[in-house]
């Protein structure tokens, strides 16, 4: 399906601009597959979520005021994270609520998707030609789920995967104890569900653990590193990328 008339403004989020560019790079490039044409703003940088979470609502509202500013006009925002998404879909509401950005965060919020969600319910498309020679298993992460309701679409996209059989993994829907500066103040606690989320994993003898969310991924990829586990941890885009080989 082509949808050349379309144009989206895609938004890396911070992490993945820092630490996983190659997730935004097949992210932004699988849409471009599908007729979309994307614009990626130089001056688009944190949607403010950090701060939020960590109760500096002041340094969030600054943060995100600018995200507003520079998203006024840019027609479908489409990120690869669900919890950055979440961010400006749910919070920016409560964030910028008596404001003069009050509108402009409400009027942002209903052209705002993750990326899994913009490909299967809003342009149709859930077969982008992927394959792997492999057993995959899908972690939900946590804002994407709760906030936006997703899950299906990446399983949608999942189960087109040339090669790949899918494998449920057991507790896919609980947390993996990373929720951002949670795992450094309540360590011992993230540790234990990370651990839980770990012996879930590999029970399933799955090859790939796939998670639409980097910060999720990086906080399992982290454990089954540690336990010298043969099972990776990718995003969602890179698989459908076709950027991840066989074991």
């Amino acid at each position: 399906m082509t949808t050349g008339s379309r144009r989206i403004t895609f938004f890396s989020t911070c992490i993945v601009d820092q630490l996983y560019p190659t997730v935004g790079m097949a992210a932004a490039c699988l849409l471009e597959q599908q007729g979309v044409n994307v614009d990626v703003p130089d001056d688009l940088l944190c949607c403010g979520q950090m701060a939020f979470n960590a109760g500096f609502r002041d340094d969030a509202y600054i943060i995100a005021g600018r995200t507003l500013e520079v998203l006024r006009g840019k027609g479908d925002v489409v990120l690869p994270s669900g919890s950055c998404a979440a961010m400006i879909r749910h919070l920016y509401h409560e964030l910028f609520a008596h404001t003069p950005f009050a509108a402009a965060a409400e009027e942002l919020a209903h052209r705002t998707y993750e990326w899994s969600e913009y490909l299967v319910d809003v342009i149709g498309v859930t077969d982008v030609g992927a394959h792997f020679s492999g057993r995959i298993t899908y972690h939900d992460a946590c804002h994407g789920l709760r906030f936006l309701g997703l899950g299906k679409q990446a399983r949608m996209l999942l189960n087109h995967v040339a090669g790949a059989e899918v494998v449920p993994l057991p507790g896919c829907d609980q947390c993996c104890g990373f929720g951002g500066l949670f795992a450094i103040k309540q360590a011992s606690i993230s540790t234990a569900m990370l651990e839980r989320k770990l012996e879930a994993i590999e029970s399933t003898k799955a090859d790939l653990l796939v998670t639409g969310d980097v910060s999720c991924m990086t906080q399992i990829a982290g454990g089954l590193s540690r336990r010298q586990s043969a099972i990776r941890a990718r995003h969602l885009a890179e698989v459908l990328a076709n950027m991840v080989d066989a074991r």
